[in-house]
This record gives structure tokens, C-alpha cells and sequence, in this order.
């Protein structure tokens, strides 16, 4: 049993779908926006269920909004009313609206940290809270998946997109917090960055890369997230893009110094440059380190 959110279009209809192939019963959650998080349409949501019950699968829509917290409960309820139980919930759903940070408003930034950070927040929270009082009552781990989805830009940064940047950033985070906690229940936490062709990448994907960079090079490795043999895996980040997987190196310790005394700033100017010059230099936007850089 699994719920995918933003499972309309793009990525998470192909994650639904792919799902379904493989055996899942899945609850297609999509509140049906535009990209830029406005409006809603309910069929959007009814129409990947209809492509899978034709498969010979089973699904139930859902278009409730991710980032309210009763909405996201309801979600959960659904999937275990309806199929009686959760394994799977991928956090997928996500909008972009693009600004430079000195043109961004308040509402900018508001409504896409909302969708994206709260919303795999409030999600993820709602299907806590059933596995552990599974746990609980049954006194045996429940072996659940949580997949939850940042992008190569909040990894390494783009221009125009702090918002976005921000709360894709903060997914990468929460997945290592979330995996500590809920391996206590047996239920794993990780991440796709996948880069896609998508409605909130078109016209910005290279026309060459289209077809390379199809919703469904991404989805197997969500597959094989939500299945068993996954189970050792959690606190994990992977880049996907094409036909490469990519482990992503978390936050880690770098050069250092050690110091007795506080330090003076003054003295600083000789010291930090050099670690810096000593550490990994930043990747550019494809995770990857420029050549010259070395």
C-alpha cells in the first residue's frame, strides 16, 4: 500500500505508476495546480487512477493539500481505510515560483517552503504516527518507506530560486533526522534529486536531453526504495538524472584546526583561507567538481 502526492503529472505519475506495475496498491494524491501552486482540479488525481485500474491495478484518487496538516492525516486514513494499511509514502508534490532574492515576496517564499517542506513534513508526521501506533499494538517493526524528494538545485544551489533552493534543502536535511528517528519502527527515510522532464522543468531542459531525462529513469530506484530489499538503506540522498544513480556524500567535517585559546580575529586572515584552500571545492550545479577547481 502506498500514497504518492503530486502524482498527477510528471514524476509522481510515473512513480505511481510504476508502483502499481509492481504490485502497490496506490492512493494518487494530487490536488491538480497549476505549477506555480494555484487552482486545483480533482480529475487530474481521478485520471492516473483510471490509466492504472485499466493495467489491472488498484488505486484510489486523493486531492487533498499535502501541507495542511488534516488534509495530510486524511490522506494516511485513506490509504488504510481503503487498502488497509501503509508500506510506502512518497513526498513528491512540489511547485515552483521563481524569483531573484531581491524581487521574491513574502508569498513567494511562503507558498513554495508550504508545499514542499510542510508538506513532506505533514505527510511524512501523519504516516508516523500510524506506524508507530502499529508498532505499539502489534509489538513487532511495521517496515515501512518513506521517499521523500529534494532536486539537484537544492543540492548545489541555481540562480533565481532561493525559495525553492531552501526547502529542497531542507528535505535533504529532515530525510537524515527523520531516518534516525524512525528506524525505531523499522521504517526507512530517503531522498531521490532526481533531474526530469517535467511541466515545472519545461522549456528550461536542453532540447538533447528531453527524451534522456524522462520521469521514467527516476522511478525504478523509487521502486526499489519502497520495496524489501531497500531495508538496510535509510539517511541516504540519490541523484538521479538519465540512466546514472548517484549516492550524494552528506554534510561532513572537512579541514580543520585546533586552537587552545579562543581565537583573535585578527589572526583569522591566516587561517581560514587555508582551510578553505585545503577543503573539497563546492560542485557546481551538477554535484560534480569543475576540473579547474582542482
Amino acid at each position: 500500500m502506498a500514497i504518492v502526492t503530486g502524482a498527477g503529472r510528471g514524476l509522481g505519475r510515473s512513480h505511481a505508476l510504476a508502483l502499481a506495475q509492481h504490485g502497490a496498491q496506490v492512493v494518487v494524491n494530487d490536488l491538480g495546480g497549476e505549477p506555480d501552486g494555484t487552482g486545483s482540479d480533482p480529475t487530474v488525481a481521478r485520471l492516473v487512477v483510471d490509466e492504472i485500474r485499466a493495467a489491472g491495478g488498484e488505486a484510489v484518487a486523493s486531492a487533498h493539500d499535502v501541507s495542511d496538516s488534516a488534509s495530510a492525516r486524511e490522506i494516511v486514513r485513506l490509504a488504510v481505510d481503503t487498502f488497509g494499511g501503509l508500506d510506502v509514502l512518497v513526498n513528491n508534490a512540489g511547485i515552483l515560483r521563481d524569483r531573484t532574492l531581491a524581487g521574491m515576496t513574502d508569498e513567494d517564499w511562503d507558498t513554495v517552503v508550504r508545499v514542499h517542506l510542510r508538506g513532506t513534513f505533514a505527510c511524512s508526521r501523519a504516516a508516523a504516527v500510524f506506524w508507530r501506533d502499529w508498532a505499539k499494538k502489534t509489538g513487532a517493526p511495521v517496515d515501512g518507506r518513506i521517499i521523500c524528494t529534494t532536486s539537484p538545485n537544492g543540492l548545489y544551489g541555481s540562480f533565481g530560486q532561493t525559495n525553492y533552493i531552501a526547502a529542497k534543502g531542507a528535505i535533504a536535511s529532515f530525510t537524515l533526522g527523520a531516518a534516525k528517528e524512525m528506524i525505531r519502527y523499522g521504517v526507512t527515510v530517503n531522498t531521490v534529486a532526481p533531474a526530469a522532464t517535467t511541466r515545472l522543468t519545461e522549456g528550461l531542459m536542453p532540447e538533447e536531453l528531453v527524451e534522456k531525462f524522462a520521469p521514467a529513469f527516476v522511478s525504478p530506484i523509487v521502486v526499489w526504495l519502497a520495496s524489501l530489499q531497500s531495508a538496510a538503506i535509510t539517511g541516504r540522498t540519490f541523484d538521479v538524472r538519465g540512466n546514472r544513480i548517484a549516492v550524494v556524500e552528506s554534510w561532513r567535517i572537512g579541514s580543520e584546526i585546533l586552537h587552545d585559546e579562543p581565537w583573535d580575529p585578527a589572526a583569522l586572515g591566516d587561517v581560514v583561507p587555508d582551510l578553505v584552500a585545503k577543503a573539497a571545492p563546492t560542485p557546481n550545479d551538477s554535484g560534480y567538481v569543475d576540473p579547474e577547481q582542482n
